[in-house]
């Protein structure tokens, strides 16, 4: 099937639109989230949080951020400096389709941090870092990957090796990158009163809608076909219909969340005692992520080991932050994101697809190349070095200019009442405007709070 190469341009750049609109509505997805998993004396600064990432983010990303990323490309690639050449966008509509997609790719890494950090960090703060992170951090990591910069064939470190960085829709590029920039910060802020007891033994403070939480993780689910399957283009620029691509996109993405559900659930079976929802959710969040930049390279049934094997690092991979770097990580996004996200983009040479190789299940298969190995595991490198530092000076001016923490007494009334002047929960928060809320029902660390002298979630400690 082939048409016409004016007709090809304009159904892909339709279909990048829509893909832009369903990327947006992993916006609720994460609203939701994080909101279940957050007390509920902090709902509604988890939401203000999320509408600030979106409205301030896409300014953010208009006025500097695009511009950032054509910077970075031809700067770490040969091409010089044209800051006139890459804010060129500003007065050219013909790009702004391509502007609109860059900017939901850069909400989904600033977002990412919000679950990192809840309940604790001053708003001020949170404004200042979510502001950079869309205006320069992630802008910096596009630039050195899909704007031919210092990964990309072309670049530096890619033509040193001989071959680009392979990450497809942002395993790494933006989905690690959120995840660390979340370690760092939570970090930084330090742990919520009650974190940790007198000998630094962890202790879980539940969340207070399990609902909410695995509803936003449906919700990310169907925004995330928009990620992967939308970042392939429907025809070429000569008009041939790119069939095989989108199906083995579409398969990839599908097979990675299911594999990944599914291994959540049979480590926290096997950790806990019971299958846990929650660790489910984070589970198939995991396996999304780990084929996101994997998915039109691999074989299908690469995509499922990829995504099962970011699965079960999710349970371990949150209790190794928690308890042993003692980081406060109230979603879990370093295990969802930032571990699922490296392992899934460094493992992609392992199980190329390449036609005229061994076919394996139906699909042909062969070894990337030790080249191919090597480079996908500089860039992981890099884009989390780059995360490290970026985020932890951005933090340390947020410090000075804002103070990360809130207040002890805003702790303990709630973000709601202490920053925002609202209480979301009035009845279940106890009646009187200001009355600290904890909520039922939800542990952070993976599931019901038993009082019963049951496994607990966090670990198999009795509550």
């Amino acid at each position: 099937m082939a048409v016409g190469g004016e007709v090809a341009s304009g159904i892909n750049m339709v279909w990048a639109l829509t893909v832009a609109f369903l990327i947006f509505f992993m916006q609720p997805g994460f609203a939701l989230l994080e909101a279940g998993q957050v007390r509920a004396k902090n709902v509604g600064n988890v939401l203000m949080k999320n509408m600030t990432d979106w409205t301030l983010g896409v300014l953010a990303y208009f006025l500097i951020g695009y511009g950032v990323a054509g910077i970075i490309g031809p700067a770490t690639s040969g091409g010089g400096i044209d800051i006139g050449a890459a804010f060129a966008y500003w007065g050219s509509p013909g790009g702004w389709v391509t502007w609109l997609v860059g900017a939901v790719f850069a909400m989904t890494a600033a977002t990412i941090v919000s679950g990192a950090v809840a309940e604790r960090m001053n708003f001020g703060a949170y404004v200042f870092v979510a502001f950079v992170m869309t205006a320069v951090i992630y802008p910096v990591s596009e630039g050195i990957t899909w704007w031919g910069g210092l990964l990309a064939s072309g670049g530096f470190i890619g033509e040193a090796i001989g071959v680009g960085y392979l990450d497809f829709a942002g395993a790494t590029v933006v989905h690690m990158l959120g995840g660390i920039a979340g370690l760092v910060g939570a970090y930084m802020v330090g742990p919520r009163k009650g974190r940790y007891d007198e000998n630094g033994n962890s202790q879980p403070i539940p969340g207070h809608s399990m609902l909410l939480a695995v509803l936003g993780t449906l919700i990310l689910a169907f925004g995330w076909f928009g990620f992967n399957v939308g970042t392939s283009s429907i025809f070429t620029g000569g008009g041939e219909f790119l069939g095989e691509q989108l199906g083995r996109v579409a398969l990839n993405t599908t097979l990675g969340m299911g594999a990944g559900a599914l291994m959540a659930m049979v480590v926290s079976n096997a950790w806990q005692g019971k299958p846990d929802p929650l660790w489910t959710a984070n589970g198939l969040l995991a396996g999304l992520v780990a084929v996101t930049g994997a998915v039109p390279h691999v074989t299908w049934w690469g995509g499922m080991i990829l995504g099962g094997l970011a699965g079960a690092l999710v349970l371990p991979a949150f209790r190794f932050t928690v308890d042993t770097l003692g980081i406060d990580d109230v979603c879990g996004v370093f295990a969802v994101h930032g571990v699922a996200g490296a392992v899934g983009t460094a493992l992609i040479p392992l199980f190329y697809t390449e036609a005229g190789g061994m076919v394996l299940f139906g699909d042909p298969w062969a070894f990337a190349g030790v080249d191919v190995l090597v480079m996908q595991i500089v860039g992981v490198i890099v884009i989390a070095l780059w995360a490290i530092v970026g985020t932890a000076i951005t933090f340390g001016i947020a410090d000075v200019l804002f103070g990360l923490r809130v207040t002890d007494e805003e702790e303990d009334i709630g973000l709601d009442e202490g920053e925002h002047g609202v209480t979301v929960y009035p009845e279940f928060v106890g009646g009187e405007p200001g009355s600290p809320g904890t909520g039922p029902a939800v542990s952070p660390d993976g599931g019901e709070i038993r009082t019963d002298g049951g496994r607990s979630p966090n670990g198999g400690e009795n509550e």
